[in-house]
């Protein structure tokens, strides 16, 4: 293996730029994605753990591969899909760089890909070599090193990824997950220098941490809601997916139960009584849809008013677990044709948009026409409440002098 060089030209496999989207909505997407570049951890960590940093290598099938702690972790194509000519082919072909469309690894191309395709703002996930929400990290058997890891890609956040375009990109950190203090220590570091959202587990049990009904993240919870930092939990994040007959096609079942986990961590995070304990605090559940709040909303209703299947957990005379779910949890969605009237109707403040660049399900290039076939039928106000008013007050991010519609 030998350290990656990124002088090649760009795999035939993408096509060239696609013509600009005319913009008619100024998006705010709420659930995009980075790919780690090389670069990222040059000079960001202390001199006894640079050697020890994650690094990416040419191995010998040539493909490029990310190595830390003594794992191996391929790059997949489902990783990074948009501007193919083909996504079917390459689902699950581990890639190289130059298989990926520059911007998922590129701040200035990025920028110049979300222009393309009408985006104005956009919170970006870690990926392969960090995990959704800083897992591979957190899971280092070095935990000063897994810490340092973490603390240095927070630090490529502020200074390259967010910090070359603070208008253009929300700033979103990982945290320490093996220890609640540490984990509150680095959201409040990463508040004071401006940081507005977290990425954390969904489901933390599922990775052998404390429950999210145990009161041991309560200190996170708390840096959480005294600094006003979002927490932001993405479908998959916590590397467990919906049980599913391995008879059937795996993939497509997988992808069609996205938005289960969605409601499985919203009806663990509201019964966990998180937002009783902290009331401000304020939880976005990304690439997990919408369409479901409605019938959650109407379950829990109906279990506190009528069939009891919660009163005995919950204290008496408290604010009820439906009403947390509209007050404390944001919804973000790439496409709910179909049931968004239902879930802008039931609370429209709480509504946002998803471009998912650069993955498989993403709208981009055609953002601004997927927006128009979703929501154009909706009145002016509540489009712009759902394209960018609702994103822009939840991470308290600048909005162009002149939004759209």
């Amino acid at each position: 293996m030998s350290i990656v060089d990124l002088d090649e030209a760009p795999s035939p496999m993408l096509l060239p730029d696609p013509p600009a989207q005319r913009v008619r909505y100024t998006l705010i997407s709420v659930d995009d994605h980075l790919v780690e570049p090389p670069w990222l951890f040059e000079g960001r960590l202390p001199r006894r753990y640079q050697d020890l940093a994650p690094r990416v290598v040419e191995q010998g099938d040539g493909t490029q591969a990310w190595v830390f702690d003594g794992e191996v972790y391929e790059q997949l194509g489902l990783n990074a899909q948009v501007g193919r000519a083909d996504r079917d082919d390459v689902i699950f072909e581990p890639a190289r760089f130059s298989d990926m469309r520059r911007g998922s690894w590129d701040i200035h191309q990025r920028i110049k890909d979300m222009d393309l395709g009408g985006v104005w703002a956009s919170v970006c996930f870690p990926s392969v070599i960090t995990g959704f929400c800083g897992a591979v990290y957190s899971s280092c058997s070095d935990a000063d090193l897994g810490l340092a890891v973490t603390r240095a890609f927070n630090d490529w956040i502020h200074e390259e990824w967010w910090g070359s375009y603070p208008e253009r990109i929300i700033p979103m950190g990982i945290t320490w997950l093996r220890d609640p203090h540490l984990a509150a220590a680095e959201i409040r570091r990463n508040a004071e220098r401006g940081f507005t959202a977290v990425t954390l587990p969904e489901n933390p049990a599922h990775m052998g941490l404390p429950s999210i009904h145990d009161r041991w993240w309560d200190p996170l919870l708390a840096a959480c809601e005294e600094t006003g930092t979002v927490i932001c939990l993405h479908t998959g994040s916590s590397g467990h997916w919906m049980p599913q007959d391995e008879a059937g096609p795996h993939l497509a079942v997988r992808a069609t139960l996205f938005q289960m986990h969605a409601y499985v961590a919203a009806a663990e995070w509201v019964w966990s009584g998180i937002g009783l304990r902290f009331p401000d605090i304020r939880i976005a559940l990304s690439e997990g849809g919408c369409g479901w709040v409605p019938t959650m909303y109407d379950r829990m209703r109906h279990q506190i008013e009528v069939s009891g299947h919660g009163r005995q957990d919950w204290p008496e005379g408290a604010t009820g677990p439906h009403e947390l779910l509209l007050r404390n949890i944001w919804y973000c969605t790439i496409s709910d044709p179909s049931s968004i009237d239902a879930v802008v109707a039931l609370n429209r403040g709480h509504v946002m948009m998803e471009v998912d660049y650069p993955h498989a399900d993403s709208t981009w290039p055609g953002c601004q026409d997927a927006l128009e076939e979703m929501i154009g039928h909706l009145p002016d106000d509540v489009i712009a409440d759902i394209c960018h008013r609702n994103a822009a007050a939840l991470f308290r991010h600048p909005l162009p002098t002149e939004t759209l519609p």
